[in-house]
């Protein structure tokens, strides 16, 4: 049996019971919303269905990270236990968290000089932090050792492709981040965005699309152009969605249609209140292994 741990925070989108199976602690992320504070307990406390809900009637959450006391308190009885820690964090790209598990790892391996706590900075986010994570599990389970894991992490995370597109953008719009006449311009033109995660994990605008078949289409292209091997890509795949299933489904079914080698099927999972806290309702992301991901 191997003697460490693999943990992660609650921004990487799979479930609860996908955690608790392959027995990976979580670090949680927090959110406010109408004056109260929430913990992202990956929809234990509101359902997706219900924060989504609460943003189309105008609710704009913020959110906070898992700061340096939390990660402490995070590690420390897993190294106090004789076990060493691989921790995988939310981009750095997006979030700070990178930054306060390492003052954590710092302060943690001078008190605990014979145990190994590495943080690793995952440069992604929702279900592709999670798919990351997911490959680090298999990887453990197949007998590799930490710093094996580690390693590859680090050689091959920006090779784990985010590709996303909108097609509500009102959340942007109160966000500031288009807009009101981009907004307005976008929805009566049925505009869909399409944006991915550059090679230090920020999330970047790629272009526009118009309409929902046609940005659907897009976003499979642009799998088959990038991913391992194209249409014969046989890894994972996984998609996930702000409140808009069905389009989702329609991406997954589409994708498997032409990529039919897919390791167990698109997976499809919800985004949960911290990255649903920037964008809103309507988004539908795609993750899959490919090529290095470019600026």
């Amino acid at each position: 049996m191997q003697n460490f741990i693999i943990s992660c925070c609650t921004p990487s989108d799979l479930t609860r019971e996908y955690f608790e199976k392959r027995s990976v602690p979580l670090g949680y992320f927090k959110y406010t919303m109408d004056g109260k504070e929430y913990i992202d307990d990956m929809g234990v406390t509101m359902s997706p269905k219900d924060f989504y809900a609460k943003i189309d009637a105008g609710a704009m959450p913020v959110t906070s990270q898992v700061n340096v006391t939390e990660y402490l308190s995070m590690f420390e009885p897993t190294l106090r236990e004789g076990k060493d820690v691989l921790h995988i964090t939310l981009s750095s790209g997006i979030s700070g968290s990178y930054q306060s598990a390492k003052i954590a790892e710092t302060e943690l391996r001078a008190k605990y000089p014979d145990r190994k706590l590495i943080v690793i900075d995952s440069f992604a986010a929702s279900a592709g932090y999670g798919l990351l994570v997911d490959t680090a599990l298999d990887m453990r389970d197949a007998g590799a050792t930490i710093d094996e894991i580690a390693e590859w992490l680090e050689a091959n995370k920006t090779r784990l492709h985010h590709w996303f597109f909108t097609t509500d953008l009102k959340h942007f719009k109160r966000g500031g981040r288009v807009s009101a006449t981009a907004a307005v311009m976008g929805s009566l033109l049925n505009i869909c965005p399409i944006l991915n995660v550059d090679p230090i994990g920020r999330l970047t605008p790629r272009t526009k699309v118009r309409g929902k078949k046609n940005v659907i289409k897009e976003m499979s292209e642009l799998m088959k152009k990038h991913a391992d091997d194209g249409v014969k890509y046989s890894k994972k795949c996984f998609i996930s969605n702000s409140a808009c299933f069905d389009d989702a489904k329609a991406l997954a079914d589409l994708v498997e249609a032409e990529i039919p080698g897919i390791d167990g099927g698109v997976k499809i999972y919800d985004i949960g209140t911290t990255i649903g806290s920037h964008t809103g309702p309507g988004t539908v992301a795609l993750f899959f292994w490919g090529d290095e991901r470019t600026d």
